[in-house]
C-alpha cells in the first residue's frame, strides 16, 4: 500500500531505504523523507569542510544524487546516516582538491608525532545557541584547510583517527596531529571570538 507523507515521516531509516529500493513508491517520496531528514547536516558538514558557504546547497545536492544512484549497493551493514556521511566526505574532499585553499600549513612531519594524545570532549554543546554556533562556524572557517578538514572529520563526523588517517591518505600519528593542532588552535581561536563577543555585548549595555 502506498504511504502518505506523514507515514513515511514516522519510518526509521532503514524502513524508508527498503522502500526506496522496492521502488514501490514511484514518485521516490521514500528518498525524498530521508533527503528531508538528513540535509541540514549534510549541508552544515559541507559548509564546514569545505568554507565554501556559497557552493553549500550545490554540494548537498550532488551528494544527494550521488546517494540516490548508489543506494541499490546499500547493504545496511552500516547506518543509512553513516553510509550518507561517507558520500559527503569523499565528495567535499573531491571539491576541496579541486578549489585548493590559500591557507597551506606544513603540519605532517615533527616529532610530537610519538606525543600521547588526549581526546578532547566534543564541542557538540557549543551548538546550543544561535550566538555560539555562529562562533563555532566562523572559527572553524578560520582554520587552515588541513586543520579544518582533520578537525571536522574526527569532532563532527565522528571518524575514529585511524579513519580520518585512511581517508585523507596520511599516516596515522600524522592524523593524530593535525587533529590535535585544529582543537589547540580551534580552541585558542574560538576562546579569543567568544571574548571579543562578550566585550562588545558589555560595550553596547553601558551605552
Amino acid at each position: 500500500m502506498i504511504k502518505t507523507s506523514d507515514q513515511l515521516d514516522g519510518l526509521t531509516d532503514d524502513e524508508l531505504v527498503r522502500l526506496a529500493q522496492s521502488k514501490l513508491i514511484g514518485d521516490t517520496r521514500a528518498f525524498r523523507s530521508l533527503l528531508m531528514r538528513h540535509q541540514g547536516k549534510v549541508a552544515a558538514n559541507c559548509r564546514y569542510m569545505t568554507r565554501s558557504s556559497e557552493d553549500v546547497d550545490d554540494l548537498v545536492q550532488e551528494v544527494f544524487v550521488k546517494a540516490y544512484f548508489a543506494l541499490g549497493r546499500f547493504r545496511g551493514d552500516a547506518q543509512f546516516w553513516t553510509w550518507l556521511k561517507r558520500i559527503k566526505i569523499n565528495h567535499c574532499l573531491t571539491f576541496i582538491k579541486s578549489n585548493k585553499s590559500s591557507f597551506v600549513v606544513d603540519i605532517d612531519s615533527t616529532a610530537e608525532d610519538r606525543e600521547e594524545f588526549r581526546v578532547d570532549p566534543k564541542f557538540d554543546q557549543d551548538f546550543k545557541s544561535v550566538t555560539k554556533r555562529k562562533l563555532v562556524r566562523a572559527t572553524l572557517e578560520s582554520l587552515p584547510e588541513k586543520l579544518r578538514v582533520a578537525l571536522v572529520l574526527c569532532d563532527l563526523d565522528g571518524l575514529t583517527y585511524e579513519e580520518v588517517s585512511e581517508t585523507l591518505g596520511i599516516s596515522l600519528s600524522a592524523a593524530r596531529m593535525r587533529i590535535k593542532r585544529g582543537r589547540d588552535e580551534f580552541k585558542k581561536r574560538y576562546d579569543l571570538a567568544r571574548s571579543r563577543t562578550t566585550m562588545s555585548s558589555m560595550e553596547e549595555v553601558s551605552q
